[in-house]
């Protein structure tokens, strides 16, 4: 009797299992959208790049068209490619679209609560109750602002205090920007180099980064069989369970605390709704949905609008005439006054750079992924019910239908021939649809007054010699790869 040693049975295990899956997704979808041939175990990872899978999948669109299917280990994708494609399924179609899907890591960090990466009357729910505190606590308004401005002056003090020596400013940046969700979360700031929040937008950043890592796919492919080997997957999982930990004690403390007629946070807001006697307090303003909704709007608060701001210094440094442009309008238009929200519609300039920084940086490429609600015929193909769906923000952004130079950084493309600002329809930074950014007007604010109280202040320039490198660090977001900056203070 020949016996195979326990490593070959493991890889033949994964094979019978992936071949099963594929059979199985097969008969079940007739008129699928077409894609690559998979490999076993590993599906299409092979020919995806994965430093850039946005890359590889615009590129598999001209060859299968803009709905195609690929294979990340068992997972089974559908890619929308092109803006008109992606609109057509978030707004056309937009509840059948509206699902998150269900994956082992999902249910690990999630376990379908919170608002990322949750569904049906709970998702709902918790964004009813997220968009009304947002705007009960200031989003959009004047009072926000007023924080926002605050902080920009406490981040103009850390740059001023390099005296123009160069320094690398991504904590920095993410410290400012995270003070301003915690302030809507908790009701306070943290000074930048405070301990407490170091760890969480460490926490943060290091689950960014590996969310996209193949071991993490694996996982949701295999969660029985690579679950107990170590890898991105278990440090991810530590990561957020450190997360919840933080904010189940800090919730704990504010219980302790509460007035319900003097609420001063979305804690204070959310516990109060427990406190309420009525059905949908007890169905879903529980400690779970809580903690996880917490999580979701900090690390979505503080990521990507400090990579925008980030990759907007980055850029100023690499095209110093478009700095020098902003500079003088924002000397015409504010002169020495602190910027506000109100200047924005009298600077068409600073007003497109900002866009183009957002198109450019294609912070969120991918989008955070969805699933088909029900079956599905969208454009000629079939589609079941929880099927991974990516709209691919990155085809619309770079859309040659919608944008002059795609591939470059180019203000132009906001602005028309008299040099006044113009929209345009395929900037969707923040998706569409019903699971569209829920903190959009809050970012927009945070970015135009931080970026513009930065670029007044001060001129970015490189260190001699120092190669400003636009290439996007590996993760679900395009952060910029480190590098360092020198403000030279301008007054």
């Amino acid at each position: 009797m020949v016996m195979m040693d326990p490593i070959s049975v493991l890889v033949s295990v994964v094979v019978i299992l992936f071949l099963v899956n594929v059979f199985k997704n097969q008969k079940k979808s007739i008129n699928f959208p077409p894609g690559p041939m998979p490999l076993p175990i590993i599906g299409n990872m092979h020919v995806i790049n994965t430093l850039k899978p946005q890359k590889s999948f615009t590129e598999m669109s001209k060859k299968y068209g803009p709905i195609f299917t690929v294979y990340l280990g068992a997972q089974r994708l559908v890619i929308l490619c092109g803006y008109d494609t992606v609109k057509d399924a978030l707004i056309n179609h937009a509840e059948e679209f509206a699902g998150r899907p269900c994956t082992a890591m999902g249910s690990k960090i999630s376990n379908e609560h919170g608002i990322l990466f949750s569904n049906g009357e709970n998702w709902k729910v918790m964004r009813r109750f997220t968009l009304s505190t947002l705007r009960d606590y200031g989003m959009g308004r004047k009072d926000i602002e007023n924080k926002i401005t605050e902080e920009c002056d406490c981040l103009l003090q850390i740059f001023r205090s390099y005296g123009g020596k160069p320094f690398n400013n991504q904590t920095i940046i993410n410290a400012a920007v995270a003070n301003i969700i915690v302030s809507i979360l908790l009701g306070h700031r943290y000074e930048y180099d405070d301990p407490t929040i170091l760890k969480l937008m460490n926490l943060v950043n290091e689950n960014v980064t590996i969310m996209e890592s193949r071991m993490v796919r694996l996982y949701n492919s295999y969660p029985s069989l690579v679950g107990w080997l170590p890898g991105s997957h278990r440090t991810m999982t530590k990561n957020y369970t450190e997360l919840q930990k933080f904010v189940t004690e800090t919730f704990t403390r504010k219980q302790r605390e509460l007035d319900v007629n003097n609420q001063r946070n979305l804690i204070d807001s959310f516990l109060a709704k427990q406190q309420e006697d009525k059905p949908e307090s007890l169905l879903y303003f529980h400690n779970k949905n809580l903690v996880r909704l917490v999580g979701n709007l900090f690390a979505a608060g503080m990521e990507t609008t400090s990579t925008t701001l980030r990759w907007g210094l980055l850029l100023m440094m690499k095209y110093p005439e478009i700095q020098k442009k902003v500079q003088n309008e924002i000397e015409n238009v504010i002169g020495s006054a602190q910027p506000q929200v109100e200047h924005r519609k009298e600077m068409p300039y600073t007003d497109a750079v900002i866009h183009e920084i957002q198109r450019f940086g294609d912070i969120v490429p991918g989008s955070l992924p969805h699933a088909t609600t029900t079956d599905v015929t969208f454009r000629g193909y079939n589609i079941p019910k929880g099927t991974i769906v990516i709209p691919l923000l990155h085809s619309a952004l770079r859309d040659k239908a919608y944008f002059e130079k795609p591939e470059e950084f180019y203000p132009g493309h906001f602005l028309d021939s008299e040099g006044k600002f113009k929209k345009n329809e395929a900037f969707i930074p923040f998706s569409l649809g019903k699971r569209s950014c829920a903190g959009e007007n809050l970012a927009k604010m945070e970015v135009f007054l931080f970026f513009t109280a930065l670029v007044q202040n001060f001129t970015f320039q490189a260190s001699p010699g120092a190669k400003l490198d636009l290439t996007p660090a590996l993760g679900i977001i395009n952060s910029p790869l480190p590098y360092e900056i020198s403000a030279i203070p301008r007054r």
